[in-house]
């Protein structure tokens, strides 16, 4: 049955609503789709509830190593007990109203609809705003992977897909040459990346073209095999030209037609995530609820070169549509 609404009333035109959304469904869809929380250290997610929290992390103490001969004396090392702060000053929120006519006399269940619809806009703000701090603080490798003013160019500039496979190889390398751990090392880039990638005469995604049905893919991973050491994460947070935008929630190089990626370890990065209020309140100014939901989070570089980097690039070679 359709009801007359006021003039200039466009909230929901089409007559299919939802009165409600849950926190822990926003935060299962969330945590479903974002690289971030796949790429990031997330031990202390747990530590907090609202905007404003910090946490106090004790930093790794490096040790010293003595040589040592028979009968010599041995003199102990002080420990340092160093803290790195990590505090919640991000925060990112949602809100929309539905009126009791539209709530009593809804033909349709969209709580999961909203709720997926809701964290996967959460996710793209909360992806792009850890991976921009990852781009705008990491460290650079001129000569093996590029950067931003000094991109890598392929034989004929363009990047083949076994050139850029071997840039991947030369990231590898670049963590190696830094004691960084084998275990949980990522790569992020964006689409173009992967395409390219995927066409290297080595064949080194091939896990992904053959349509193995024991994959469990998930927070943008693009195949679970691990291609010389990393983890590969795609996002669309990462783009090349002029589109990139806050708003848009996607970053560039600073330099037009260069192309990006990340690379480096899961504890270069802390992150604390927490979806602190999912609440419905009743609108004031109408017979309508209003459902709103409060998203807080901090992010911390907690360790130094060698663990965040970023690669650039001047092209890659079109493979057309």
């Amino acid at each position: 049955m359709a009801y007359a609404t006021a003039a200039g009333y466009e909230n929901l035109p089409s007559g299919n609503f939802v009165p409600a959304i849950y926190s822990q469904k926003v935060l299962k869809f969330f945590r479903r789709s974002s690289v971030a929380e796949a790429i990031t250290n997330t031990d202390y997610s747990g530590e907090i509830e609202n905007y404003g929290d910090t946490v106090n992390i004790i930093k790794e103490p490096t040790i010293s190593v003595s040589s040592y001969t028979r009968g010599s004396t041995v003199n102990t090392q002080d420990l340092a007990d160093d803290q790195i702060q990590l505090i919640v000053d991000q925060g990112n929120y949602f809100a929309f109203k539905v009126d009791d006519i539209e709530e009593r006399h809804s033909h349709l269940n969209f709580e999961s609809l909203a709720t997926s619809s809701g964290a996967y806009t959460l996710k793209k703000a909360y992806d792009y705003n850890i991976l921009k701090n990852i781009y705008d603080n990491a460290a650079t490798s001129a000569a093996d992977t590029g950067t931003d003013g000094s991109p890598l160019t392929g034989a004929s500039t363009t990047l083949t897909g076994d050139e850029l496979a071997n840039v991947v190889s030369a990231a590898a390398k670049v963590l190696d040459e830094n004691d960084v751990p084998y275990e949980n090392r990522w790569l992020v880039a964006d689409p173009e990346f992967f395409e390219v990638l995927r066409a290297a005469s080595a064949k080194i995604m091939d896990a992904s073209v053959t349509g193995e049905s024991g994959s469990a893919l998930m927070n943008g991973q693009v195949t679970d095999r691990v291609i010389h050491g990393f983890k590969m994460y795609q996002t669309n947070a990462i783009v090349n030209g002029g589109a990139a935008s806050a708003a848009s929630h996607t970053f560039a190089s600073t330099n037009g037609g260069e192309h990006i990626f990340l690379y480096g370890h899961m504890s270069a990065v802390a992150t604390a995530s927490h979806i602190a209020k999912t609440e419905v309140i009743r609108d004031p100014d109408s017979f309508s609820d209003i459902v709103r939901g409060l998203h807080v989070f901090g992010r911390k570089v907690l360790r130094g070169s060698g663990t965040g980097y970023k690669g650039v690039f001047s092209g890659v070679a079109d493979l057309g549509s």
